[in-house]
């Protein structure tokens, strides 16, 4: 197989853009981890024109597909756990080119998960959290019962990846085995959830009950790495804490996430006077704690 292979990435692997070359074969029970495909070719790259290049290959009745990566990429998706298989893909690959240990110093970091970079993970995931617990809730609260129910699975699944980097891993495709592993109590929550002979309304109000807990007694963890931010200046606009380069990746969770920070006193809002009488722009500072 990787002789029919090889004429794909053997040009490419001269290239001194070329940082390394993996090759991922599918596994039976987990098929979707290469997309059905029977091989991927993972490449990444300094620079390209497209952060991401794709091609398709048929070969003695299979099918192949190369990724050309941009370094840059591969970056923001392990920064942002965007793309799940990618940390899988360099994981279980092989390697069959690696620039100066490029690939082998990536997976040891990996390993290693760094405690900058694992908070800034936890301050995502936590935020995703809020986002679909809130929504999940109001949703509940209006009668809404399927999409409240659709709401609180995400949220559990957001809790379980929270409690899974916290403990120094990185999620998986198979999340709720290390959750079951890590953080059992989350895990008979979400089994709670889905496999419970209640009705779905009575389900969802335990559900909320016994979730509340948990997700207040992360609050500081999870909030950690957008209030170390904050403490920088002494209070911050919207527009100032929005177009922040390490804040900009909570996007659409940020305005959310920052009124539960409000609600549970870790942020409080400061009235700025503005040239219209009566009204003030709302700003942000990290509440100092009464000693």
């Amino acid at each position: 197989m990787e002789d029919i292979l090889r004429p794909i990435y053997q040009e490419r692997a001269s290239q001194s853009d070329t940082l390394g070359i993996l090759k991922i074969e599918k596994k039976h029970k987990i098929a979707t981890l290469t997309d059905t495909f029977d091989v991927i070719l993972l490449m990444v790259v300094k620079e390209q024109g497209n952060p991401v290049f794709i091609k398709h290959y048929q070969y003695e009745g299979k099918k192949a597909a190369l990724h050309i990566v941009e370094e840059r990429q591969l970056q923001e998706w392990l920064l942002l756990g965007s793309n799940r298989k990618i940390v899988e893909w360099l994981y279980e690959g092989k390697i069959l080119f690696d620039r100066n240990e490029y690939m082998e110093k990536l997976r040891t970091e990996l390993q290693d998960f760094p405690f900058y970079g694992r908070k800034i993970k936890i301050g995502l995931e936590f935020a995703k959290l809020i986002r679909r617990y809130l929504d999940g809730k109001d949703f509940f609260e209006n009668g809404h019962y399927l999409d409240a129910y659709n709401h609180i699975v995400h949220s559990l699944h957001h809790l379980g990846r929270l409690a899974i980097i916290e403990d120094g891993f990185h999620p998986e495709l198979t999340v709720w085995n290390q959750v079951k592993q890590i953080e059992p109590e989350i895990f008979k929550l979400y089994e709670e959830l889905v496999k419970s002979e209640e009705s779905i309304e009575k389900r969802l109000e335990l559900l909320f009950l016994a979730s509340e807990f948990l997700i207040y007694s992360r609050s500081s963890v999870g909030a950690a790495h957008l209030l170390e931010v904050l403490e920088n200046h002494p209070q911050w606009s919207i527009e100032e804490i929005s177009s922040h380069p390490e804040i900009v990746h909570y996007g659409v969770d940020l305005g959310i996430f920052l009124e539960y920070l409000i609600e549970k006193d870790f942020i409080e809002t400061v009235d700025v006077e503005t040239k219209g009488q009566g009204i003030y722009h709302r700003c942000y500072q990290v509440k100092q704690k009464k000693n």
